[in-house]
């Protein structure tokens, strides 16, 4: 089977019962919670799969994972603790990361976010961050920007924005690799 229309179509029913509970928000900080658990803990991914692993004991650690009290009857945390049941009891538990991600995009896609990466060779000023986010965000038209910074000494110099998949390359490292090639042709 396709495995990624799978988590899509989990993730689009996940994001209709959260409408209707009024828990989108909630859930969206839990699966970017739980996204980040997968990441940082590799080992997580064959714990969750080993089907010699007890289902209440996956069940328990997702819900570890992203704060959660498994036990919960109402409010926010139940509508992601019913999904977890849900996905274990249709044996889909394995993928709940992949869903995970599904859930981001569709959330994303929904409420007209857009991710935003910048990269610099070295740490930005206050006030050179704050142009580059209103310049970006000028670009951006009236989406709303989730945005992180990270530092790569490798660029040499410049920075690099990423807004979902489209890439800029303003960095030194990127002139030098294109002044390479010019020399090589």
């Amino acid at each position: 089977m396709n495995e990624g229309l799978i988590p899509r179509r989990y993730a689009k029913a996940l994001y209709k019962v959260g409408a209707d509970r009024g828990d989108n928000d909630a859930l969206y900080a839990r699966m970017k919670a739980l996204d980040a658990a997968f990441a940082d803990t590799p080992g997580m991914k064959d714990v969750v799969s080993n089907p010699f692993v007890p289902t209440d004991d996956k069940i328990a650690l997702l819900c570890s994972a992203v704060s959660v009290v498994s036990s919960a009857k109402g409010g926010d945390d139940a509508t992601f603790v019913d999904f977890m049941r849900l996905l274990a009891e249709n044996r889909r538990i394995g993928m709940v990361r992949e869903i995970a991600a599904a859930y981001l995009d569709v959330y994303r896609k929904a409420k007209n976010i857009k991710l935003v990466k910048v990269t610099s060779a070295a740490p930005l000023s206050a006030d050179s961050e704050a142009r580059l986010r209103k310049l970006i965000a000028s670009h951006l038209g009236g989406a709303t920007m989730e945005y992180s910074g990270t530092t790569d000494p490798a660029l040499i110099g410049g920075f690099t924005v990423t807004v979902d998949s489209e890439r800029l390359d303003a960095s030194i490292r990127n002139d030098l690799k294109e002044l390479r090639l010019k020399l090589i042709q």
